[in-house]
């Protein structure tokens, strides 16, 4: 199967008095039709960027994304306009992400507006279907965004994001803001829509059980670029990169005896920051494995089983620890 977006090499930097921040710093993966691909890693790793760039609301340094086939790297003015129509998106913040001096219906039909796709009886008909399909309550489309829950804002995202039929969406930490119990029917609402329409999610968050639920495969970001990436099954089963591993130590178990007993990995140290990022491993000022060689040398992402890419110099010696295959199996039950 030929990949819906493919991207390589792709950089984006930032000057910052007077030194380069290196937010996405030469990283490469596809994205297949039907799938869900989960971004996961701290806080300013790159991965919000990542989706700037893709959307083409942030210019590339270097790189190439293709869409489909066709590239999409410098599209400006109509065609960026046209591919806008396959790919929408949902923000992180349900509350800040709407105009709250617009009704519900004209929040949704915005796009139309601004594409010129419907009008009159067949914009209201397509209004009326998305607050259906989003599972909003009758009467929503003259409600404002003040009259709304947490949930049903983020519907309502979800309904504007969907309103071109687009092909491919970007989720950009949906849930983070709402209620547990909320969370819950926003994932389910998700995955409902993407077997019904057939979409396709980069689905970027920090909640590493949400990830493992929804995604069909996983990349995991740190410090701008990708250290592991795998499908969903074999990376939380068997994570090969130590950061990947002291990530999914961190997930709670929701079984006291084990939570009680087991031993987290901690990472020393802080997250280099991007004005000055090690020379060689980014990683190399946390690892409790680093060799002189990483600190000079980058490992590249590499095939180490079929399908399961890591970049890590000692790779072939360091094998999951019981501690980590203890959580995989735990987290199973979730």
């Amino acid at each position: 199967m030929d990949p819906l977006i493919k991207i390589r090499n792709l950089k984006k930097y930032y000057s910052q008095d007077h030194k380069i921040v290196k937010a996405i710093d030469d990283i490469s993966f596809d994205i297949y039709p039907g799938e869900t691909l989960g971004l996961v890693g701290e806080s300013g790793c790159g991965k919000s960027t990542v989706a700037r760039c893709l959307l083409g609301l942030s210019s590339l340094t270097s790189g190439t994304i293709e869409f489909e086939g066709k590239s999409i790297t410098h599209l400006k003015g109509k065609e960026l306009k046209k591919f806008r129509r396959q790919a929408g998106m949902i923000f992180q913040d349900p509350y800040a992400s709407l105009n709250p001096r617009m009704a519900a219906g004209d929040i949704i039909a915005e796009p139309l507006e601004i594409h010129k796709l419907l009008k009159g009886e067949a914009k209201q008909n397509r209004i009326e279907e998305l607050i259906h399909l989003v599972g909003l309550p009758k009467g929503s489309v003259s409600r404002y965004p003040h009259e709304f829950s947490g949930g049903q804002k983020q519907r309502i995202g979800i309904a504007r994001a969907l309103s071109m039929h687009p092909r491919f969406i970007i989720c950009d930490e949906p849930i983070s803001a709402l209620d547990v119990s909320v969370q819950a029917q926003i994932i389910n609402l998700l995955k409902k829509l993407q077997k019904e329409i057939g979409l396709t999610y980069l689905f970027i968050a920090h909640d590493l059980r949400i990830v493992k639920y929804l995604s069909t495969r996983v990349a995991v970001m740190y410090l701008g670029q990708i250290m592991e990436i795998s499908s969903s099954e074999a990376l939380y089963k068997t994570p090969l990169h130590p950061y990947t591993q002291a990530l999914l130590s961190a997930i709670p178990i929701p079984d006291p005896a084990i939570e009680r007993n087991r031993k987290r990995i901690i990472l020393r140290g802080e997250v280099p920051s991007p004005l000055n990022p090690p020379k060689g491993c980014p990683f190399v000022t946390r690892c409790p494995h680093a060799t002189p060689t990483c600190h000079y040398v980058r490992p590249q992402l590499k095939e180490i089983n079929p399908g399961h890419f890591a970049a890590c110099h000692l790779l072939k010696g360091i094998e999951p620890t019981p501690l980590v295959q203890i959580q995989s199996t735990a987290t199973e039950k979730l």
